[in-house]
């Protein structure tokens, strides 16, 4: 039964993650075509709560679907055990998301990271 809940939790990170990708690209595309630099693009990104909550929704979902996939991989590679696979699982999800949210944090925190 967790097999069929992961399965469907993979799933739906990937909707989620989607039209986040489709956008990042678009806004990617429109950065560099604008021409615009680095501290320009921070000058737009810094305290808007739009691009946190926008990368923060990317954090997670990537993260779940990431952490869940690696736990496939292991199975099939490794052999692992039910528990085994649990803590990996957990403990790339906590690693993925700790690393997103300092990203996010970083680039969206109001006036900036010292």
């Amino acid at each position: 039964m967790l097999d069929i809940r992961l399965y469907l939790l993979q799933r739906l990170s990937a909707l989620v993650m989607a039209p986040l990708v489709i956008g990042h690209l678009a806004v990617m595309i429109y950065a560099i075509q604008g021409g615009l630099s680095a501290a320009e693009i921070l000058g737009r990104t810094q305290g808007s709560f739009a691009w946190a909550t926008f990368y923060g929704t990317f954090v997670i979902a990537v993260s779940v679907h990431a952490a869940i996939g690696l736990r496939v991989i292991a199975h099939e590679w490794l052999g692992l055990g039910a528990r085994a696979l649990s803590v990996l699982t957990w403990i790339a999800f906590l690693v993925l998301v700790w690393m997103g949210v300092r990203a996010v944090w970083a680039v969206t925190a109001p006036g900036g990271v010292a």
